[in-house]
């Protein structure tokens, strides 16, 4: 998955490429492989070029220091050294202080943690406050790319469909970056088993304007890899080959502006006894207007069309884990947003005992007393549930 995403994006030399959420590095270190894939590795480059390469192109930051050990680690086994100071991975917060000071970049390849609850770890002031994770780092995103930038980004359903605030970050997104394309993932791809995931792909700007800053979506395509589709996982692995399909339909162009048609009728992976019919309710490839996606859906980017036979058939139903997931995930969303209700309603203290209540439910009370606090960070509500921090 990561490498699909890499070859749409097309890193190119003197590139700076940033992870705000890099784990292990996975993402710079496969933006790595590609770009000397391109170069004869780094040989066809100038010794200048090359340099660059190895201590600046790089730029990842990390929470958790363990985590940001391997990921330097990683890097070196690589040959990305990244900076004298710092090195390639940095360790600090992307939703504080850290994040205001890291490098802008031309591209930004991402995977941000999942949880949805009102976090300490949020101190950054953002136009629009929330306490949702991946909206904040959607609002990094935009703000740490370079005028005529791109991005890709793997998120949960709830960023495309969360009111309020979520509405106002998409309609941000829209208005600042042409947000070209969606690929919406197989369940369980990315996070725990049930947590249904998508790519966004967009430009800050427009490919005929990078500095404009208003309007700048007018179409977004979208990709369905996920109904109708087999469960994966450990039994059924997800392959390069699942994504050709998608990664012709892209097109050349990093920036999504290849000539595009709709249409794909058939997936790699998709479930037995589908329709054979050719039209816009069993394409999988479609495309869908700014107004659109303003009148008919109001700012909210969960766009789906095919008829989803795993939903009307039991003999088509994922797994039980996965369908348990499924709705682990949906109820922790719906305690998240009581819980920030709550608060909003200035009923701080029922709020916290409720809280306390679930940790205690779950365990997790104890488990955070032996937590030392130099291996451990607060943990939200979504967490609490499985989510990643």
């Amino acid at each position: 998955m990561i490498s699909a995403i890499v070859e749409l994006m097309k890193p190119q030399p003197r590139e700076i490429i940033q992870d705000p959420a890099a784990g292990t590095a996975g993402f710079l270190i496969e933006a790595d492989k590609y770009i000397k894939a391109h170069t004869d590795n780094l040989d066809g480059l100038s010794d200048d070029d090359a340099e660059f390469q190895r201590s600046r192109a790089f730029v990842g930051l990390e929470l958790v220091p363990e985590t940001r050990r391997l990921a330097l680690m990683n890097c070196l086994l690589h040959d990305i050294d990244g900076d004298s100071e710092h090195g390639a991975i940095r360790l600090g917060n992307t939703l504080g202080a850290d994040g205001s000071s890291i490098p802008k970049a031309n591209v930004v390849l991402s995977n941000p943690p999942f949880g949805s609850a009102a976090s300490t770890n949020i101190t950054r002031k953002f136009v629009h406050q929330t306490g949702n994770k991946q909206l904040c780092f959607m609002q990094h995103i935009i703000e740490t790319l370079e005028p005529g930038g791109r991005a890709a980004v793997v998120i949960p359903d709830n960023v495309l469909f969360e009111g309020g605030k979520g509405t106002d970050i998409r309609r941000d997104l829209m208005n600042k970056c042409n947000l070209h394309t969606i690929l919406r993932l197989p369940t369980g791809i990315f996070y725990a088993a049930g947590v249904k995931t998508n790519v966004l792909f967009f430009q800050k700007g427009t490919p005929d304007n990078p500095h404009q800053d208003t309007n700048c979506t007018q179409a977004t395509w979208v990709y369905d890899m996920r109904t109708n589709m087999q469960t994966f996982g450990k039994r059924r692995m997800l392959t390069d080959d699942h994504f050709k399909g998608f990664i012709a339909a892209y097109g050349e162009d990093a920036n999504g502006q290849s000539p595009r048609v709709e249409g794909v009728y058939t997936q790699l992976g998709e479930i037995d006894g589908l329709s054979t019919d050719e039209g816009d309710d069993t394409a999988r490839w479609r495309v869908f207007s700014r107004d659109y996606i303003r009148e008919q859906k109001g700012d909210s980017l969960d766009i789906s069309w095919i008829k989803d036979l795993e939903a009307s058939s039991a003999e088509n139903l994922p797994e039980p884990d996965i369908l348990a997931g499924e709705a682990m995930v949906e109820l922790t969303e719906a305690m998240s947003e009581l819980y920030q209700l709550m608060q909003a309603l200035g009923a701080d203290d029922e709020a916290e005992a409720q809280k306390q209540l679930l940790e205690q439910a779950f365990g997790l009370e104890e488990k955070a007393v032996e937590d030392t606090p130099e291996h451990s960070e607060p943990k939200d509500q979504a967490e609490l549930l499985g989510g990643q921090a």
